[in-house]
């Protein structure tokens, strides 16, 4: 009887966002079904993609793009439902009257730099089997903060200067910013690759978030017109008591915490330029810039000592991997799981989001770095580490002198951190209920 299933792909992935260079979304798809897993890696830019062929069916990600899917059950043979959102699956299947079977933990993410297979064979289903496509060289550049930055920011505004050529001619850029190392990095290098490019220097704009008592402002200010580039900030003003972990609940999906405080000053800043701007399209971001040089505070997580983060490749990117018992299905791990913090509040307003530091080449000099030798695993020295290489880089790339500033996160900066736990307290139990509840 299984060979007379007539097994279904509904692709809903919306493939007009996809970003490709240099190649069409078709040959891309051939690649991913008909190409050894490595050669995925060849496609650049943004991407979602699902190739069938028979009952095989290939998924691939870039990572700043989530991807998930979900298994149904017909009479007729088995239907595969792929989307960007939980809710755009859910969606479909109560169209199709299939939503008994449905619950959020049953959808799966396709985790970011892997081929996922599926055979559409009916009950019961096989595993899925996951390919990595991406594997960066570990520790290849020489202990020389000098050499790794410039290599750092070289590839940085390599991707930039790609992506800027894709946008029209007409059309403004923004920089969400705050005058932090990634933010200040992205804008600084944007600034010089559309100078190198002769592009018009007044399209670009960079947005800081003012609830008004709020830092970032202050160090934004002071971060410009240290390099006498003050004119190009705009702030962006929010009402602290619109800010609404629900709605950042609904529109993420998710439920950590960090992610959904983060998250929710996303949505504030994207919802005030675009009531500003109705026809804005084009913003970039430093998302990935602390998961490429591993500056997240490791004392705030019990599971983790300095030899943990320098020792597992790719660790913040991905979590702890494909196939580990702390790898969720449902949600993937790390920045791969995470990155809808900063896509889905962009999506939500209609914006087409790029942080070029979640680009493949720009993560495999990051993997090139001798961490070790540079730290001796100290880790107030791997702190430091981030700062000292992406100014250097700056410099050495676009001659300008990038001002450094203590690391803060983007929720610590909007509003003061007393406000901002007030508003949105840090209970993940709490969240999780509210976003089961959306479905439940």
């Amino acid at each position: 009887m299984q060979d007379h299933y007539l097994e279904r792909v509904v692709d809903l992935t919306e493939p007009e966002a996809n970003q490709l260079f240099g190649m069409t979304s078709d040959a891309a798809r051939q690649i991913i079904l008909n190409s050894p897993a490595h050669e995925v890696n060849k496609i650049s830019g943004s991407f979602a993609l699902v190739a069938r062929c028979g009952k095989t069916v290939k998924m691939a990600r870039s990572l700043d793009r989530p991807m998930r899917y979900f298994l149904a059950k017909r009479q007729e043979g088995p239907v595969l439902i792929v989307a960007h959102r939980i809710d755009v699956i859910y969606s479909w299947l109560k169209n199709e009257r299939l939503d008994g079977q449905f619950h959020p933990s049953y959808t799966r993410m396709v985790p970011a730099h892997h081929v996922v297979e599926l055979q559409l064979i009916g009950c019961p289903d096989p595993d899925p089997v996951y390919t990595r496509f991406f594997t960066p060289q570990s520790k290849s550049l020489p202990a020389n903060v000098d050499e790794i930055g410039t290599a750092y920011i070289s590839a940085l505004a390599e991707e930039i200067s790609l992506w800027l050529r894709h946008v029209p001619a007409s059309e403004p850029i923004g920089v969400c910013f705050s005058g932090g190392i990634d933010s200040g990095s992205v804008f600084l290098t944007s600034y010089h690759v559309m100078r190198k490019l002769g592009m018009n220097l007044s399209r670009l704009k960079a947005f800081v978030l003012d609830f008004g008592r709020g830092p970032d402002l202050e160090q934004a200010r002071a971060f410009l017109e240290s390099l006498d580039l003050g004119f190009f900030l705009e702030p962006i003003g929010a009402d602290q008591s619109a800010l609404d972990a629900g709605e950042t609940i609904r529109i993420v999906e998710d439920y950590k915490p960090l992610d959904i405080q983060s998250a929710t000053m996303a949505l504030a800043l994207c919802r005030g330029i675009r009531e500003r701007y109705p026809d804005w399209r084009y913003l970039l971001d430093g998302d990935g810039g602390d998961e490429n040089l591993k500056d997240y505070p490791i004392e705030e997580n019990p599971e983790l000592t300095i030899r943990s983060v320098v020792n597992n490749q790719m660790l913040y990117q991905e979590g702890w991997g494909v196939g580990k018992i702390k790898h969720s299905l449902t949600y993937s791990g790390g920045l791969s799981r995470s990155y809808t913090r900063t896509y889905a509040p962009a999506h939500h307003y209609g914006f087409c989001g790029f942080s070029p530091f979640t680009r493949a080449n720009v993560i495999s000099v990051a993997e090139a770095i001798p961490f070790i030798d540079l730290t001796g695993y100290d880790v107030a020295r791997l702190y430091d580490l981030k700062g000292e290489i992406v100014s250097r880089g700056v410099e050495a790339v676009t001659g300008l002198r990038m001002r450094v500033f203590p690391k803060r996160r983007f929720q610590h900066g909007a509003l003061p951190e007393v406000d901002m736990h007030r508003q949105l307290p840090s209970q993940e139990p709490d969240y999780r209920k509210q976003f089961l509840s959306l479905y439940l």
